[in-house]
C-alpha cells in the first residue's frame, strides 16, 4: 500500500497530466467562431514538471483530438511520459458562449473529475477538480503552438509547463 503522501502525489500528477491536455482547448486565432476549430488531429510537445522540493523533470506528450458539435465539443486522448511518470488521459469538453465544462479520466491511476472555466481568443483559464485534487491552469495560443501553465493546490508539484505543436 502506498503512503498517503505518495497517493496524493500520484493524484496530483494525474490531474496535472489532464490539465496539460487542456492546452489544446484554447481557441485558435484563425477560428474565432468556434473554440475548437482547427484543433482536430495530432499534437505533440514537451516541457517540465517542477516539484516543491526544487527538482524538475522533462515530460513529452502526444495527443489526438476529434472536434464535433459544429466545433463546440472536443474528444481527446493524451499520453505523456517522463523518466518517472506515465499518464493516459481521456476527456470530453464542451464550450457554450465562452464557458467550458466537461469531464476527464486518467486511466493508469483510476482518477476522474470535472473541468470548468472560460475561453477567449488565444487564452483559456480553467480549473480541474477531482475532489482530493484541484489545479488552476492558464493556456495561451499563438498560431499552431500552445503553452500551458498548471498550478496544483496542496500537491508535491509546484508547476507543470508544456508547449504543444500541431502536426
Amino acid at each position: 500500500m502506498l503512503p498517503q503522501s505518495m497517493k496524493l502525489f500520484t493524484r496530483a500528477v494525474s490531474g496535472a497530466a489532464f490539465a496539460i491536455s487542456l492546452c489544446l482547448i484554447a481557441p485558435s486565432a484563425h477560428a474565432q467562431a468556434t473554440p475548437f476549430a482547427g484543433l482536430a488531429g495530432s499534437w505533440s510537445g514537451g516541457g517540465r514538471i517542477d516539484m516543491q522540493n526544487g527538482t524538475s523533470e522533462r515530460i513529452r506528450c502526444r495527443a489526438s483530438y476529434a472536434v464535433g458539435g459544429g466545433g463546440s465539443t472536443l474528444q481527446q486522448q493524451l499520453r505523456c511520459a517522463s523518466d518517472s511518470y506515465r499518464f493516459e488521459v481521456s476527456s470530453s469538453v464542451e464550450s457554450r458562449a465562452g464557458s467550458l465544462s466537461g469531464s476527464w479520466s486518467e486511466m493508469t491511476r483510476n482518477v476522474s473529475g470535472q473541468i470548468s472555466g472560460r475561453a477567449a481568443v488565444g487564452r483559456i483559464q480553467a480549473r480541474v477538480d477531482a475532489g482530493v485534487f484541484a489545479a488552476d491552469l492558464t493556456v495561451n495560443t499563438n498560431g499552431n503552438q500552445q503553452s500551458v501553465a498548471i498550478v496544483p493546490q496542496g500537491a508535491d508539484i509546484r508547476i507543470v509547463a508544456v508547449t504543444m505543436r500541431k502536426g
